[in-house]
C-alpha cells in the first residue's frame, strides 16, 4: 500500500540546519520513498530557504496568518516536493530560526510555530489541491500544534505522528495566548494543551497525536523516567503502548569518506592508510602541531551541559600532559567557550578550538581525528558518533540514549569476539570519562587493536534503509488503527 505523508518541520538540510532534526528532516524522504511512502516536508520560509529554493509554484493562500497574509510556495528538492510556508511577517528575519543575532528567543515564537502547525493542520484536511496526506508527521515542539489543531477540528483526519527529537525543547507559553493562537477553550485541560498553567506545544502534540517516536530505542525508556522525561514522563508512560523508538540514520551520499569532496583524501575501508592524509591536513589547518604520534580527539557540537563539555575541560589537564590533541568546533554556552578558548592559550599546539559552524571542518574532523568524543549527559540519539564510524574515527561516548544503542564498547570480550567499535562509560562523569579517555588511548597504541575498531565501525550499517521501513510499518499501522 503506498502512503502519502506530510511531514512537517522548523528545519531541513541542507536549506537550514541547527542540529540533528535537519539532517533528519531532509534525509529520511527519500529513503522512505524507497519503501512506497511519498513525503512532502512543511517548513518555514526563512530568507535562506526562499533563496535555495527559488520561486516556487504558490499552492495555498492564507488571508490572515497571525497578524500578515501568507502562502505556501511548492519546489523540487532533490526529487521531493518541500512546501515553503512564506509568511515575511514572520520568518522574514536576520537572525536564526528561533533567535535574533544576539542568540534571544523571538518573543513572538508562539505565533511563528503556531502558524507552521496551523497551516500543516490546513494541508493535511487537504487544503493543496491534488495531495490530502494519509498521515502527518509533526517533529519537535515547533510543528507539536499540529495534531492538535486536527484534534480539536471537528473534521476528519490523517493519522498523526510526533517525533521528540529531543525532549529539553518544549515551547511553553502564555496561557493568554490560548485564544490568539485559535485554540478552542475548552482545549486547556490536562488532557489537551495545558501544561503547568501554561499551553505546551510539544505536550498538546503528545497527548493528542495517534503515534509517539523518538529517535532510539534506549532514549525511548528513558523519557518515561522522571530523570530524563523533563516533566512529560507521567504522559508518556500513560502512553507507553504508542511510544517507539527508532534510531536515526545518516545521508550516506553527504557522509561518505570514499567520495567526500569535503576532505584531503578520499578513503574507504580497503584503503583506510590513506586516512592519515586528512589527520595531517587536520592538524595543518587547526595549527596543531604535526605529530604522528599524538592521541588526536574530535568534536563536532553545541556547547552545553547536556554534551558534557565541562566533563572534557576537566579532563584536559590529564590529557596534556600524555601529549594528546584536541580539535573542537562548537558554540553555546558562553563559560564553556571561555574555558575551552582558555585552554586553547595554555596549551598551544596542543589544543584548537573553532567557536562557531563549518561543514567543511566537520568533515574533515571525522576524516582526520583518531578517536571522536561525544560525552553527553543524555542523548536522544546523535548524529555525529555515526558519521564518526562511517569516517573511521573510533566513537568515546557516553552510555545513554542512542549512544548506547549504536556504539559497541570495546569491553575485553567484545574485542576478544571482534564486534567492538567504540569506547562507552558510565555514569556521564568527569571521572568516568577519564577512565574511557585512558582505555581509548590504551587501543590506539595498539595498533591492530585500533585498526579493528576502524573497520568494525565503518561496516556497521548506519544508512536510514532500516529506519525508513520502520516508520513506513509505523506510519501503516496508524493509518490502520484509524480505520
Amino acid at each position: 500500500m503506498s502512503l502519502r505523508v506530510l511531514a512537517v518541520a522548523s528545519e531541513m538540510s541542507p536549506l537550514v540546519k541547527t542540529g540533528g532534526l535537519a539532517d533528519v528532516a531532509g534525509a529520511l524522504p527519500a529513503a522512505l520513498a524507497r519503501e512506497g511512502v511519498e513525503t512532502r516536508t512543511l517548513i518555514p520560509g526563512y530568507p535562506e530557504v526562499l533563496a535555495a529554493l527559488g520561486h516556487g509554484q504558490t499552492v495555498l493562500s492564507v488571508e490572515d496568518l497571525f497578524g500578515g497574509p501568507a502562502w505556501v510556495q511548492a519546489a523540487n528538492l532533490d526529487g521531493a516536493v518541500v512546501y515553503a510556508l512564506v509568511a515575511p511577517h514572520l520568518f522574514a528575519r536576520e537572525g536564526g530560526p528561533y533567535t535574533d543575532k544576539n542568540g534571544v528567543d523571538y518573543p513572538d515564537n508562539a505565533f511563528r510555530f503556531a502558524a507552521l502547525a496551523w497551516v500543516g493542520a490546513e494541508i493535511a484536511q487537504g487544503a493543496i489541491a491534488g495531495f490530502k496526506p494519509d498521515v502527518l508527521h509533526a517533529h519537535d515542539w515547533q510543528a507539536a500544534l499540529a495534531p492538535a489543531y486536527l484534534h480539536y477540528s471537528g473534521e476528519p483526519r490523517p493519522a498523526t505522528v510526533v517525533t521528540i527529537h529531543n525532549i529539553a525543547f518544549q515551547g511553553q507559553f502564555a496561557k493568554e495566548l490560548l485564544g490568539a493562537l485559535r485554540l478552542p477553550a475548552e482545549s486547556f485541560h490536562m488532557h489537551g494543551v495545558e501544561y503547568y498553567g501554561a499551553i505546551g506545544f510539544l505536550k498538546a502534540g503528545l497527548q493528542l497525536c495517534d503515534r509517539i517516536t523518538t529517535v532510539s530505542p534506549s532514549y525511548a525508556l528513558e523519557i518515561e523516567t522522571p530523570e530524563f522525561g523533563m516533566g512529560l514522563d507521567g504522559l508518556l508512560r500513560a502512553r507507553a503502548d504508542i511510544v517507539s523508538g527508532i534510531l536515526n540514520g545518516v545521508d550516506e551520499d553527504v557522509w561518505n569518506p570514499a567520495t567526500d569532496k569535503r576532505i584531503a583524501a578520499t578513503y574507504e575501508a580497503k584503503t583506510l592508510k590513506a586516512r592519515v592524509k586528512n589527520r595531517a591536513a587536520l592538524q595543518k589547518r587547526f595549527h596543531l602541531d604535526p605529530d604522528p604520534d599524538a592521541f588526536l580527539l574530535g568534536v563536532v557540537s553545541r556547547m552545553s551541559w547536556q554534551k558534557g563539555h565541562d566533563m572534557l575541560l576537566a579532563n584536559l589537564p590529564a590529557l596534556m600532559a600524555r601529549h594528546a590533541q584536541l580539535a573542537l568546533i562548537g558554540t553555546g554556552d558562553k563559560h564553556l567557550e571561555e574555558g575551552f578558548l582558555a585552554a586553547q592559550d595554555a596549551y598551544p599546539g596542543r589544543v584548537s578550538v573553532w567557536i562557531g559552524y563549518s561543514e567543511d571542518m566537520a568533515h574533515l574532523i571525522q576524516a582526520g581525528a583518531d578517536a571522536f568524543l561525544v560525552p553527553s549527559r543524555f542523548e536522544p540519539c546523535g548524529l555525529t558518533q555515526l558519521y564518526a564510524l562511517r569516517y573511521g574515527a573510533v566513537p568515546i561516548v557516553s552510555r545513554v540514549g542512542g549512544l548506547k544503542d549504536t556504539i559497541v564498547d570495546a569491553n575485553e570480550m567484545a574485542v576478544q569476539a571482534g564486534v567492538a567499535t567504540g569506547v562507552q562509560f558510565s555514569p556521564p562523569t568527569a571521572e568516568a570519562l577519564a577512565i574511557a579517555l585512558r582505555q581509548a588511548e590504551h587501543y590506539f597504541r595498539d595498533k591492530d587493536t585500533w585498526r579493528r575498531l576502524q573497520l568494525n565501525g565503518m561496516n556497521t550499517d548506519v544508512s536510514w534503509r532500516h529506519p525508513a521501513q520502520r516508520y513506513a510499518a509505523l506510519y501503516r499501522e496508524a493509518v490502520a488503527a484509524r480505520g
